[in-house]
C-alpha cells in the first residue's frame, strides 16, 4: 500500500511542477534579478582593476601616489581605445557630477608610449584629478557590492567621511514621489470605494434582466484597450475638451477663464479612478450577490431603521468584498506607469514612471531596482497592516 500512495504522491506532485516553473520564471526569478541588481554592480571594478588597487591604502585626502596615477592612465587608454569608457564614465558620473566629460577628454589627452612622470600627464590631461573627490568618486564607483542605490532611492548619500547625511533639499526626489505614490494610491482606493459601493449593491438587488445590463455596462472598459482609454480621457479634459466646452457653454466658466483639467494630478485621479474601478465592482458584487435579502428584512422586522440594518447588517457582510476590492484597487494603482505619463503632466507622475526612466533612459539600473525593491517593501509592510487590521482570511469573492 506504501508504494501505491507514493507514487500517486508523486504524479500528483508532478501535475504542479509546470505551474512551479512558471512561478520562478515569471516572478521568483525577476524579483531575485532585482535583487541582485540593486547592490551589485561590477562594471567599474572590472574597467578599473589596478586602479582601484592602488587605491586601496589611499586616506582619501592628500592625493594618491604615482603608481595610481599609472594605472588610472594607462586604464583610461586602454578603455578609450576599446571604446569603453564610455559606459564606465557614465556610473562615476552618477557619483560626481561632470566626471564623464573629464575621463572621456582624459582618456583622448593620453597618447601612445610612456611618459616620464604619469602624474604630470594625467594632471595636464585635466586637472580635476588634483582633486581628491575624483579619485573618490572613482573609489565609490568601483565598490562591487554597495548600498549608494538603496542610498540615492532614499535621498541619502554619504559625506567626505563616509557618515551617511540627506542631500540638499532641491535633490530630494524620490521620497515625496514615493508618498505622492502611496497617498495617490490609498485616494483611489477610497475613492473607488466610495463610488463603487452603491453600484454594485444596485447591480446585486436589481432584477435579473437590468442586473446582467449593469453587469455588462462595468465589464465594457476591460474589451478597450488601456492606452485608448487613457488617450480618452486627454481629449475629455484638456483645455478645449468636451469637459470644458460644456462649463463653458452652461455658463459655469469663462471662456478664457477654462479649467486645466489634465497633465496634473487632477487628470491622474480621474483617469486612474475610471480604469480601476470596476476591479472594486466585480468583488463588492461577487460577495453582496451572494447576500440574502432577508437579512435586512429580518432586522426592519426587529425595529432597525435601514441605517442601522446597513451599519450592523448588511456592511458587515460585505467586509470581504471590501477588503477584496481595496487590496486589489491598491496594488494596481501603486504600480501603474502608462496612465499618469500620459495625463499627469509633472505634478501628476508616480514612482513607476521613475523607475521606468531608469530603466529605458538613463539606464541606471541599479537605482531603478532599488526603487522597485523598496516600493516592494512598503506594499509588504502595509500589507501587513491591513492584515492586522481587516485580516486576509476574510478577503474572499464570495461569503
Amino acid at each position: 500500500m506504501a508504494r501505491p500512495l507514493r507514487s500517486a504522491r508523486l504524479r500528483a506532485a508532478a501535475l504542479t511542477l509546470p505551474l512551479a516553473a512558471f512561478v520562478v520564471v515569471t516572478f521568483v526569478a525577476p524579483l531575485a534579478l532585482m535583487l541582485v541588481r540593486s547592490v551589485h554592480e561590477p562594471q567599474v571594478a572590472d574597467a578599473l582593476p589596478r586602479t582601484l588597487a592602488a587605491l586601496e591604502r589611499w586616506d582619501g585626502g592628500s592625493l594618491p601616489g604615482e603608481p595610481a596615477f599609472r594605472a588610472l592612465g594607462t586604464e583610461l587608454r586602454e578603455l578609450d581605445g576599446r571604446r569603453g569608457l564610455g559606459a564606465v564614465a557614465t556610473r562615476v558620473n552618477r557619483i560626481e557630477s561632470g566626471m564623464r566629460s573629464r575621463m572621456l577628454a582624459t582618456g583622448r589627452a593620453l597618447g601612445p608610449g610612456s611618459p616620464e612622470s604619469w602624474r604630470d600627464a594625467v594632471l595636464a590631461a585635466d586637472p580635476v584629478w588634483g582633486e581628491a573627490r575624483a579619485w573618490l568618486a572613482l573609489q565609490r564607483a568601483g565598490e562591487r557590492f554597495t548600498l549608494r542605490h538603496y542610498l540615492r532611492a532614499l535621498d541619502l548619500d554619504r559625506d567626505s567621511s563616509g557618515a551617511v547625511v540627506r542631500i540638499s533639499p532641491d535633490q530630494r526626489i524620490y521620497v515625496p514621489l514615493l508618498l505622492r505614490t502611496l497617498l495617490v494610491s490609498l485616494a483611489i482606493t477610497a475613492i473607488c470605494l466610495v463610488l463603487g459601493y452603491p453600484v454594485a449593491y444596485l447591480i446585486a438587488n436589481a432584477p435579473p434582466s437590468r442586473s446582467n445590463l449593469l453587469l455588462l455596462l462595468v465589464l465594457v472598459p476591460f474589451w478597450t484597450s488601456l492606452l485608448v482609454r487613457t488617450t480618452s480621457w486627454i481629449v475629455l479634459l484638456q483645455n478645449q475638451g468636451v469637459v470644458n466646452d460644456i462649463l463653458v457653454a452652461v455658463g459655469l466658466v469663462a471662456e478664457d477663464g477654462r479649467l486645466a483639467l489634465v497633465y496634473n494630478m487632477f487628470g491622474t485621479l480621474v483617469a486612474m479612478t475610471q480604469i480601476l474601478l470596476p476591479f472594486m465592482i466585480l468583488p463588492l458584487y461577487a460577495v453582496m450577490n451572494s447576500i440574502s435579502p432577508e437579512h435586512m428584512r429580518a432586522a426592519s422586522s426587529l425595529g432597525a431603521t435601514f441605517r442601522q440594518g446597513f451599519v450592523r447588517v448588511y456592511w458587515p457582510q460585505t467586509m470581504p468584498g471590501v477588503a477584496a476590492g481595496s487590496l486589489l484597487v491598491f496594488i494596481l494603482a501603486i504600480g501603474y506607469y502608462i496612465t499618469p505619463a500620459l495625463v499627469g503632466g509633472r505634478t501628476g507622475q508616480l514612482i513607476s514612471n521613475m523607475i521606468a526612466y531608469h530603466m529605458q533612459e538613463s539606464l541606471n539600473w541599479g537605482l531603478a531596482a532599488a526603487l522597485g525593491v523598496i516600493l516592494l517593501a512598503c506594499v509588504a509592510v502595509l500589507y501587513a497592516v491591513f492584515d492586522r487590521l481587516v485580516g486576509i482570511e476574510r478577503m474572499r469573492l464570495a461569503s
